[in-house]
């Protein structure tokens, strides 16, 4: 834990051209636009009630309309039920409201907005869109791009619903949480850009928190990831899950991210 805070650190105050790609978040940058990408992200989580393997993946089609607006949409598939079967999906939008340009840096900041549906057993009072609580999110996102480095933030209010005749079990009076992230991101290869061509590799290290405004529980984690980029169009990320903190109850806290992503750039007027 120790090494991954001091990589935290080392990475905000080491001011050294990177890419705003995180694994475990979204920048407030956007993808470029007339641009359309497919993700196949895959999780590999272990549940600690079955001491089991829980495999979620989440196919996702990214759209690019503009370059302040960009749309994306995922399905739910995983294994948690002991049937790998489809468990719902999510919409998710970004408008890009603030920009920023230097020389070797600029500023973004974003708004979102992301819908989840998900039909399978509630499980959990920590809320999770991606693949177990149906419900609405909204929030900000500031992202700084410092040369080689890349500095992103978020806040965001969540509201759990029903996933469809599931109960939220837990009371009304927890429904509503508040998220928060920050990640650093830093460019390692290439040293110096020749063509776009070239092979990429980033690595980050991502906070990720929620915290229950009802119950007042949170839990914190922090997620190394290291990237890939081939040809500027294929993306390949690798990261790892831990708990800090964990007084806001999740079943699977711990586990990997492995992301496949393929964009085509200029897909339509």
């Amino acid at each position: 834990m120790k090494f991954f805070i001091s990589l935290l650190m080392c990475c905000v105050t080491t001011v050294a051209k990177a890419q705003e790609l995180f694994s475990f978040t979204e920048p407030a940058s956007n993808m470029a636009a007339k641009s359309i990408g497919i993700r196949l992200n895959n999780y590999l989580m272990n549940n600690k009630q079955t001491n089991t393997i829980n495999y979620h993946l989440l196919p996702e089609v990214m759209i690019g309309i503009n370059k302040k607006i960009m749309l994306h949409a995922e399905v739910f598939l995983s294994n948690r039920n002991k049937q790998f079967a489809a468990e719902g999906a999510s919409i998710y939008g970004k408008y890009r409201f603030l920009s920023i340009d230097d020389i070797h840096s600029h500023f973004r900041m974003a708004t979102y907005l992301r819908c989840s549906f998900n039909n399978s057993d509630i499980h959990q009072p920590a809320i999770d869109f991606f693949g177990h609580s149906s419900g609405i999110e909204v929030g900000f996102i500031a992202t700084k791009l410092m040369h080689k480095v890349a500095l992103s933030g978020s806040v965001g209010q969540l509201r759990v619903f029903d996933n469809g005749k599931e109960k939220f079990g837990y009371g009304n009076a927890y429904r509503n949480a508040i998220s928060y992230s920050l990640s650093v991101g830093k460019l390692l290869l290439p040293k110096e850009y020749i063509n776009y061509n070239q092979t990429n590799l980033n690595v980050m290290v991502e906070l990720l928190g929620q915290t229950n405004t009802g119950s007042g529980h949170t839990f914190l984690d922090i997620a190394p990831a290291a990237q890939l980029i081939f040809n500027s169009i294929f993306r390949v990320d690798v990261g790892y899950r831990f708990n800090c903190i964990n007084t806001l109850y999740r079943t699977a806290p711990e586990g990997f991210l492995i992301r496949l992503e393929y964009n085509f750039f200029n897909a339509f007027k």
